[in-house]
């Protein structure tokens, strides 16, 4: 004969049976009665949108790239702390755009250590693997075999003619800025050598502010691998004459010293309208590139940057990094191995690239396509061109 407290244990039993089977069998029923919502309903009022949207209302995007493949490669950004806005700016539309999709990692390069925020911050806008490096000492700011006296003269000489970032000062002077001239050599010369970007092949240089206009379905960096392309750009324009006025001299006199180091059906004729005698000024625009470390690390344009660091041109004069990447790429590798990206919509201020025609539909591009300065009269596109027809 059962006891009452039998009887108790028995009707339990049946009502947490049929509350399961009520579970599974009834989505309703299982929200209705889950943990989360009784106590969200017995634990104190609060507005409703403190209420998180249930996991299974979120569709998740497809993240594998095309045949699964994907190259040694990652994603560069310089920056500083007080970078962090437009560096979100940036990324959210690299994300949004293309790496959502591909996933490639994130390189984060700064002179000075990256503070908590900046880390945290960049790092909610990605799934991607970031990484964050201090970039050497020796690597970044103006070497001691530089005469001060002598670059503070060319630098007040600027000024003077209001070339754009002609003052930019050493950063261990007081009440300087940001050194314009330790990026641009930074950028020619050590970037590519960084401790973090060792392991990869390709890189994508992405810069504070920039904007990307259009949906990127495809791989670039495969493009780059299967193609054996080595430099790509969106926007080639001249430099400005005044910051390099003795560049080309020592372009040539390296090449004179090593004649065996410039190669052959190369893409002299981009940056000369005399088979090399002077230089144009044409470049590739260097805030965007995706590009192969393979050949800054080669055994040519490491010989050519050493030669140019040693005459001191980054101090004394304002070589931009721009010109210095598009002479190495254009001496050291072939004409065919360097890339126009004319699908991927981007704009560096005061200039963008607006891909066109099919190009611009496909992308589902937002940019106006009569904003385009790919044959604008400071454009050196048709340059570009010239080398294949």
């Amino acid at each position: 004969m059962m006891t009452p407290w039998r009887y108790v244990f028995l009707v339990l039993g049946i009502v947490i049976s049929l509350h399961y089977i009520l579970s599974f069998a009834y989505e309703g029923y299982g929200r209705a009665t889950s943990l989360s919502t009784l106590k969200s309903q017995f634990g104190g009022a609060h507005p409703p949108y403190q209420t998180p949207v249930p996991d299974e209302y979120y569709v998740p995007d497809p993240i594998l790239p095309p045949q699964g493949r994907k190259a040694s490669a990652a994603i560069v950004m310089l920056a500083r702390n007080s970078d962090l806005n437009g560096i979100i700016s940036s990324m959210k539309q690299m994300e949004d755009r293309f790496n959502k999709k591909f996933q490639y990692p994130y390189v984060f390069l700064n002179e000075q250590p990256f503070s908590t925020e900046f880390k945290e911050r960049i790092s909610e806008l990605t799934d991607a693997k970031v990484e964050f490096g201090l970039i050497p000492h020796d690597h970044w700011y103006q070497p001691d075999s530089i005469d001060e006296e002598k670059a503070a003269a060319s630098r007040e000489d600027m000024v003077r003619n209001s070339v754009i970032y002609g003052g930019s000062v050493p950063e261990h002077i007081p009440t300087s800025s940001r050194s314009y001239r330790n990026m641009c050599r930074f950028n020619s010369g050590f970037f590519y050598r960084h401790e973090l970007l060792k392991p990869y092949k390709y890189y994508w240089r992405v810069e504070p502010d920039v904007k990307f206009f259009c949906d990127l379905d495809y791989d670039p960096f495969l493009i780059m691998q299967d193609q054996q392309k080595v430099y790509g750009f969106t926007v080639s324009l001249y430099e400005y004459e005044r910051t390099i006025p003795t560049l080309w001299q020592t372009v040539r006199e390296f090449m004179e010293t090593h004649p065996g180091l410039v190669v052959n059906d190369n893409a002299m004729d981009f940056l000369s309208d005399d088979g090399g005698l002077t230089y144009n000024r044409c470049h590739f625009w260097s805030n965007f590139e995706i590009g192969d470390l393979d050949l800054w690390r080669g055994e040519a344009y490491s010989k050519f940057f050493d030669f140019l660091d040693e005459k001191g041109g980054f101090y004394y004069e304002r070589w931009g990094d721009a010109p210095v990447h598009s002479i190495g790429a254009a001496l050291f590798a072939k004409k065919d191995q360097i890339h126009f990206f004319n699908d991927i919509g981007y704009r560096h201020e005061p200039f963008q690239h607006c891909p066109q025609g099919d190009a611009h539909k496909k992308g589902k591009c937002w940019c106006d396509s009569k904003q385009n300065f790919d044959y604008e009269g400071y454009s050196c596109l048709k340059k570009y061109d010239k080398l294949f027809a």
